[in-house]
């Protein structure tokens, strides 16, 4: 399988309140095309952050990080933008929907953006896929937690993108809603042959991934 996500010797060094904080410290991994990879442990180790660097959304200090074959690291934030739009879908811990908007119109909003045609009948097929087809008209503030995350899931991967990025998707769920994200997740990836790579506390969720890398203080150990 081809190399999908790329990346070579990359720091990120952000400034705290007592000064310069090394948050990762030298991160080379590549990640294959139809892969599935977890990134574990301890909470502070870097790991929302290397998943960041490989979204684009946080900028490396140093180092090359590429992606489908272009190198994010010297894209300014417009071409980051349209290049996360056409091939990235970023799941979040907490969510992210916009609340005055309603399920369906949170899940059209990529595709929208893309100037795509028939958003909203592509966004109504994905949230039946994730099982909300009755409750399009619903707005965040009216779905549950197992629900918005659904929501979530199906705005991520409504675009098909090819790179699925997930940011402790089960965190904020309890067991049974976590356990269905987690099937989900992966269906979706199955079912639109993406490349997932999840940041995760949960054993059981790791277990899944075709691989699991460890990070401590900002290395892969």
């Amino acid at each position: 399988m081809a190399t999908v996500l790329d990346l070579q010797d990359v720091h990120l060094r952000l400034n705290g309140n007592a000064g310069p904080v090394d948050i990762l410290r030298g991160i080379s991994l590549a990640v294959a095309g139809g892969e599935s990879l977890a990134l574990v442990g301890p909470s502070g180790s870097g790991k929302s952050s290397l998943l960041m660097v490989m979204a684009g959304l946080e900028r490396a200090t140093s180092g090359r990080v590429s992606a489908l074959g272009q190198d994010v690291t010297q894209m300014d934030e417009d071409a980051l933008a349209r290049f996360r739009r056409g091939n990235m879908g970023v799941v979040f811990q907490s969510f992210h929907l916009i609340p005055t908007l309603t399920a369906l119109e949170n899940v059209a909003v990529p595709l929208e953006i893309a100037g795509e045609a028939d958003a909203f009948g592509r966004a109504r097929v994905e949230l039946g896929r994730v099982g909300l087809g009755s409750r399009a008209g619903h707005y965040p503030s009216q779905l549950s937690g197992g629900e918005q995350q659904r929501v979530a899931l199906a705005r991520a991967s409504v675009s098909r993108p090819k790179l699925l990025l997930a940011d402790e998707p089960t965190g904020n769920l309890d067991t049974a809603n976590g356990a269905a994200i987690m099937d989900l997740l992966f269906d979706l990836r199955d079912a639109h042959g993406a490349t997932l790579v999840m940041v995760t506390h949960a054993p059981e969720l790791a277990a899944r991934c075709d691989r699991v890398l460890k990070l401590a203080d900002g290395l892969l150990v």
